[in-house]
């Protein structure tokens, strides 16, 4: 009788091979902005496929454009983060231990919220920012960009909190400490995981907002990177090589932080599936 050969070791081939094309093809309009912008003269339809040379006349334009919307995106963002947390874990906390009537139906609100397209929530603050003297100022922008990430904050950290044993809180409680106290030294700490992962995502939301960008803001004193590629293209369309070089400086922060933070996301994220 012939003695075939596993096939589990041609499998494994053939999903990296397969695993490899899909990462191809998703990260090929990243390699394609990177190379557009190492070509600053050529034209959109005439870039070659691989640079000749590293020429970085278009980060050099792109810094000076836009180095000032890169600042500005990251004060925002950092901003609506510190935001974002401040309302999300103490309402998380809440929703996972105090035993509040309508808690389920709270969180499904909160989801709910995440499928309001962004254009009807900023028509409907500019009006309300009008009245309040937020439109074009760094608060405003934090505020709107901070009701991004609030919602998918308060469930994931919910999921996580929920998962903290009891005991540990009683013993805390035992100890003297109140419920302030024991949010801060014991809940917090032990919800790191999930507090990186909710406030990576909340700068992520607000570093790529174009929507409340474009509408709660009417000058240019606070001006993101995002609005400032937009209104880039449009005032220097033949410059395609700055235009991508900013792309790619927008993107560098984000792309760090994921890398960084690449661990505790995955434990953020499935930390509150076990209990």
């Amino acid at each position: 009788m012939a003695v075939h050969a596993p096939t589990a070791p041609r499998r494994r081939w053939g999903s990296t091979v397969a695993g490899l094309l899909v990462l191809a093809v998703m990260l090929f309009p990243l390699y394609w902005m990177l190379n557009t912008a190492l070509q600053p003269d050529s034209g959109l339809l005439q870039v070659d496929p691989v640079p000749s040379g590293l020429d970085l006349s278009g980060f050099t334009k792109a810094l000076t454009d836009q180095g000032g919307n890169l600042l500005t995106s990251l004060l925002v963002s950092v901003g609506a983060v510190a935001i974002c947390l401040a309302i999300a874990a103490p309402a998380a906390y809440g929703l996972a231990r105090f035993g509040l009537r309508g808690s389920r139906t709270i969180v499904f609100g909160t989801l709910i919220t995440q499928m309001v397209p962004g254009i009807v929530i900023a028509n409907a603050l500019y009006s309300s920012y009008v009245d309040l003297g937020l439109v074009n100022s760094y608060a405003g922008l934090m505020l709107a960009d901070a009701s991004l990430g609030i919602p998918f904050s308060i469930v994931l950290m919910r999921s996580f909190m929920v998962s903290i044993p009891g005991e540990v809180i009683e013993a805390a409680e035992i100890d003297g400490a109140g419920p302030v106290r024991v949010f801060l030294r014991v809940v917090l700490p032990m919800s790191r995981n999930a507090l990186i992962t909710s406030g990576l995502f909340a700068f992520l939301f607000a570093w790529s907002d174009f929507m409340f960008a474009l509408t709660l803001n009417t000058t240019d004193d606070v001006k993101p990177v995002t609005l400032g590629i937009y209104q880039y293209i449009g005032a220097h369309v033949g410059d395609w090589g700055s235009v991508m070089a900013a792309a790619v400086l927008s993107a560098v922060p984000a792309a760090v932080l994921l890398v960084l933070a690449q661990k505790y996301i995955a434990a953020g994220i499935t930390g509150g599936s076990v209990k």
